[in-house]
């Protein structure tokens, strides 16, 4: 397989953005060091949180779904190379404030095209103070790409709220004047107005004149994108579904510590009530005002006697003792059976 060295000489051979439109599948480049290796089964030790800037690499192509949202199945399909040989892209996500770039979850690292970088953001570096990349926002700030000892330039989210390259809207919108403010949701009504396309389908529209008249720009666009996020219209249908997590239901095995020291003696309330003509058994405990409620087919002693045992049991089954029970008249004809069990 040839190293990354060989390949400098084919740098322009590669795919080109007009390429990518051209045609329904088409090929990038990603390279590596020699001790990484690109592979689906032996990868490299590259924390999922750093996100390298490769200058040989002419996609962006990220591992970490975290660092993503709106993955997808696209349309097109990406053919990598690397080290290690061919592997298929089929899923693109967005990076928040960056823009659509291209996921597979077998990769090794989450890299950045420095040539892809440098179209939306103004790079910087000075060997000279070994602080390696510096990448100019629009809002002033700078996001730093360090070099690594193994000599990656590196940027790690590990540690921040939000990912690379994200700005929120409060933030970023009073870093505009009061006309790119005011063209960036012109932009973005404009782009509800024919049909709400993807933000890469839109620039391509403007770049080609294909919006007679049109008074934006292509930096309109962008400028919507940061300060009103993804146009979400432009989303819906596109997402695909992914399965639910299953719930997990909580339960509390163990009683609270000193419950059965003060309240092991329960004073149970009982009484009848009728739901649409339908008789149930009320309970309710004073102090720990734990509620039960058992449906019976008819009101015979026999019938309230098996619903009230069964009350009792469970509170017997947790330790507690049913003392008293407090009843109105109608439950006169079960005080003996009641009281035969201890309870007054």
């Amino acid at each position: 397989m040839k190293d990354t060295e060989s390949e400098e000489s084919n740098n322009d051979d590669e795919i080109t953005e007009e390429d990518e439109d051209e045609y329904e599948e088409y090929e990038g480049f990603v390279f590596l060091h020699n001790d990484i290796v690109c592979s689906t089964q032996d990868k490299a030790g590259i924390p999922k949180t750093w996100i390298l800037l490769d200058s040989q690499s002419t996609m962006d192509v990220f591992s970490n779904p975290r660092l993503l949202t709106n993955i997808l199945t696209s349309k097109t399909t990406l053919t990598l190379h690397c080290n290690a040989g061919k592997a298929i892209v089929q899923q693109k996500g967005d990076l928040k404030g960056y823009g659509t770039i291209w996921y597979y979850p077998e990769g090794i690292a989450n890299i950045l095209s420095l040539h892809k970088v440098q179209e939306k953001y103004k790079v910087t570096y000075d060997s000279s103070t070994m602080a390696g990349f510096v990448v100019h926002k629009s809002d002033g700030t700078k996001r730093v790409f360090k070099p690594s000892r193994k000599g990656l330039f590196f940027s790690d989210v590990k540690h921040e709220n939000a990912h690379v390259l994200v700005h929120t809207v409060d933030s970023i919108k009073n870093k505009y004047t009061v006309k790119e403010y005011s063209d960036a949701h012109k932009a973005r009504s404009i782009q509800d107005i024919i049909g709400q396309p993807s933000t890469k389908d839109y620039i391509r529209y403007v770049e080609n004149n294909m919006l007679p008249n049109c008074p934006i720009t292509k930096a309109d666009i962008i400028h919507a994108e940061e300060i009103l996020g993804p146009n979400l219209g432009s989303l819906k249908g596109k997402m695909t579904r992914t399965k639910p997590l299953k719930v997990t239901i909580n339960t509390y095995n163990e009683l609270p510590k000193g419950m059965l020291d003060k309240h092991g003696n329960v004073t149970l309330a009982v009484d009848i009530m009728y739901i649409n003509g339908i008789p149930f058994v009320m309970t309710t405990s004073r102090a720990i005002h734990f509620g039960t409620a058992e449906l019976i087919k008819n009101e015979k002693i026999s019938t309230i006697m098996i619903s009230i045992k069964q009350v009792i049991e469970a509170y017997e089954a947790r330790g507690f003792q049913i003392c008293y029970i407090l009843a109105d008249g109608q439950f006169e004809h079960a005080r003996k059976h009641i009281e035969q069990m201890g309870i007054y």
